[in-house]
C-alpha cells in the first residue's frame, strides 16, 4: 500500500524530461556544505511477520520499503517542481496518439555487480511486476506483451488507451532487477540504486554506498536500517541516541519531541491519506444518502487535532490533496448532525443495528481514526463497533471486500493516481467497489486529453463527482513526520516515495 504516484502537466510529459529535481530539507543547524562519510542509523516501522525481500511484492513494512528503495531504482521518481522526474530513465517521449511511450535509460547505469543495465532487464522486470497479484493495478492498461525493448537503452510501453499520465505509473514499484533473476536469488539480487546491501537480519539491514551510481555523488558511507514495531519504541531509540533518524514516526512521536532542542521535527505536507472506505457496490452503505450522512456526522477539525495532533489538515473527501490540480473551490463539508439524521431517515437506514468498522495498527493513527469516528457518528444515531485486525488478516479478508474499513495510502499528490487505482470501475484495487459511469467517462477523458487547460477542466469535473458520491470519507490528510538528530542534514521533504530518497542526505560530524 505504500505506493507512490503523481501527475505532471501534459505539455511537460509530451517532451523529453531531463535533469533530476530533488527536494532536500534541512535538519538541525550547522554547515551547509555536504560532508562525505559516516553511517546514518535509521529506524523504520515494520512487523516481523510481514517482512518481504521481493521488490515487486506488497511492501506493508516501512522498513522493507526503505531498504528496497535504496537498493533498487525505479524508472522515475517524484520531484520538487514537477511530480515526475528522471531516475533510471533519463528521458521519455510519447507518440501523438499518447498510447506509445519511449523511455530512454541512463547509459551509465550499472547493477551493483558491474553489469550494464539494458532495456531487456527493464522489460523483464516490468513484465514480472505486471505478473504479480497487484501488478495489473500498478501498470493499468499495459499488457505484458506491450512492454518491449528497442535497442539497448530504450524501453517501449504501449497502453491500451491514450494516457497522458503514463510516466507517473513508473514512479510506483518499477524496481529493476537483472533479467532472469530467480525467486531464490531475490534476497541478494544486485540492484542499481545508490546503496548496496551489506547484510540483512530479521528485518534490519546495513547498506553501503554505491560509488558507481550513475545518479551522482552519494555522501554517506552507509545506512543502517533498524526495524521497530511501534513508533513509540522508535522515538525512544532516537532520544536515547541509538538511531539518528526516526522515519515516518507519526504525529504522537512528533508531539513528544517538540520540546526537545536536540531533535528536529521534519514535516512533509500532504504525505498520507487515511480515509474511511464505505462499500458502494452493495451492503448497508450502498445508498449515497447514507454515505453523505456519515460524512456530515464527522467533526473533521477534531479528527485532525486528536488523531494527528495537529500535524496535518482538514480534507474534503477528495483523494490527492497535494496535486496542483486539486479542486480547492469545492464546498468544504463541515459537521451537520441535523442534516445527517435527516438523510439517514430518508434512506430508511437501520439505526437498530451495530455496524463493524475494521482497522489495523499498520501506521500510527489508523486505530485512533476508527475509534473517534465511531464516537462521532454515534451522535447521529449510528452505532459502530471497531474491530482491530492483524495486518495479514486485514489485507486478505477486509481490504477491497469490507463494508466499512480504514485504509491508508503513502502518497497523496495526484488526483488521477487515485482515480486510476481506487475509483475507476475496472481498477484492480477499487476499494469501495464503486461503479459510476459518469466518473469513468471523466477519468478516461482526463487521461486522453493532452491540452493542459482542457485537462484541468475535466479533472475538476472528476473531483466534483468524487466529492458528491464516492465511497471515500477523507476527513484529513497527515503530514509525514521524520525525527532527526542534530547532525542529520538534507532530509527529503517530499511526500510519498520521495521520503525514501536519502542519497543526498549527509552527516555534519
Amino acid at each position: 500500500m505504500l505506493l507512490a504516484g503523481g501527475g505532471i502537466g501534459a505539455a511537460a510529459l509530451l517532451s523529453a524530461c531531463e535533469g533530476s529535481d530533488p527536494a532536500p530539507g534541512a535538519a538541525g543547524k550547522g554547515s551547509g556544505t555536504p560532508k562525505s562519510g559516516g553511517t546514518l542509523r535509521v529506524g523504520a516501522l515494520g512487523r516481523a511477520n510481514a517482512i518481504t525481500r521481493d521488490p515487486h511484492g506488497s511492501q506493508a513494512n516501512e522498513s522493507d520499503y526503505l531498504i528496497i528503495s535504496l537498493i533498487y531504482d525505479t524508472l522515475t521518481v517524484p520531484g520538487a517542481t514537477t511530480n515526475t522526474v528522471d531516475r533510471l530513465a533519463k528521458s521519455w517521449k510519447a507518440d501523438k496518439d499518447l498510447r506509445t511511450w519511449r523511455f530512454t535509460l541512463a547509459e551509465a547505469a550499472t547493477f551493483h555487480d558491474g553489469t550494464p543495465v539494458t532495456a531487456e532487464d527493464v522489460v523483464w522486470s516490468l513484465r514480472r511486476l505486471r505478473g504479480t497479484p497487484s501488478g495489473a493495478s500498478r501498470l493499468p492498461g499495459i499488457k505484458a506483451e506491450n512492454i518491449r525493448a528497442e535497442g539497448k537503452h530504450t524501453v517501449v510501453l504501449v497502453s491500451d488507451y491514450a494516457n497522458a499520465e503514463l510516466p507517473q505509473l513508473t514512479r510506483l514499484t518499477t524496481f529493476v532487477l537483472k533479467k532472469g533473476t530467480k525467486e531464490k536469488e531475490l534476497a541478494g539480487a544486485p540492484g542499481t540504486g545508490p546503496f548496496k546491501l551489506d547484510w540483512f537480519r530479521g528485518g534490519s539491514a546495513r547498506l553501503v554506498r554505491n560509488d558507481d551510481w550513475y545518479g551522482g555523488r552519494v555522501h554517506l558511507d552507509a545506512i543502517e536500517v533498524k526495524i521497530f514495531e511501534s513508533p513509540q519504541a522508535m522515538a525512544s531509540a532516537l532520544l536515547a541516541g541509538q538511531i539518528d533518524l526516526a522515519s515516518n514516526a507519526g504525529a504522537v512521536a512528533a508531539r513528544t519531541a517538540e520540546s526537545r532542542k536536540d531533535i528536529t521535527v521534519v514535516r512533509r505536507p500532504d504525505d498520507m491519506a487515511m480515509p474511511i472506505v464505505m462499500r458502494t457496490a452493495d451492503g448497508p452503505f450502498a445508498d449515497p444518502k447514507v454515505r453523505e450522512a456519515l460524512r456530515l456526522a464527522v467533526d473533521r477539525k477534531a479528527m485532525v487535532k486528536q488523531v494527528l495532533s495537529g500535524y496535518g489538515r482538514v480534507a474534503n473527501d477528495v483523494m490527492g490533496t497535494g496535486d496542483p490540480a486539486y479542486a480547492k473551490d469545492l464546498p468544504q463539508r463541515t459537521r451537520d448532525l441535523a442534516k445527517a439524521k435527516k438523510l439517514l431517515k430518508e434512506a430508511d437506514f437501520d439505526l437498530g443495528k451495530t455496524y463493524v468498522l475494521h482497522t489495523t495498527e499498520d501506521v500510527p493513527g489508523l486505530a485512533e481514526t476508527a475509534t473517534l469516528f465511531a464516537s462521532q457518528v454515534r451522535e447521529a444515531g449510528v452505532k459502530v463497533k471497531v474491530v482491530k485486525q492483524e495486518s495479514a488478516a486485514f489485507w486478505d479478508k477486509t481490504w477491497l471486500k469490507g463494508d466499512l474499513y480504514t485504509t491508508y495510502w503513502g502518497t497523496n499528490d495526484s488526483v488521477v493516481f487515485f482515480a486510476s487505482k481506487t475509483m475507476y470501475s475496472e481498477a484492480g484495487t477499487n476499494e469501495a467497489g464503486w461503479d459510476d459511469k459518469e466518473f469513468d467517462a471523466a477519468y478516461k477523458k482526463a487521461v486522453r486529453t493532452a491540452d493542459a487547460r482542457d485537462r484541468a477542466k475535466v479533472l475538476h469535473e472528476l473531483q466534483e463527482i468524487q466529492h458528491e458520491r464516492s465511497g471515500y470519507l477523507l476527513w484529513g490528510v497527515a503530514d509525514g513526520i521524520d525525527l532527526a538528530a542534530p547532525a542529520v542534514r538534507d532530509l527529503p521533504k517530499l511526500p510519498g516515495y520521495g521520503r525514501v530518497q536519502l542519497e543526498r542526505t549527509w552527516l555534519d560530524r
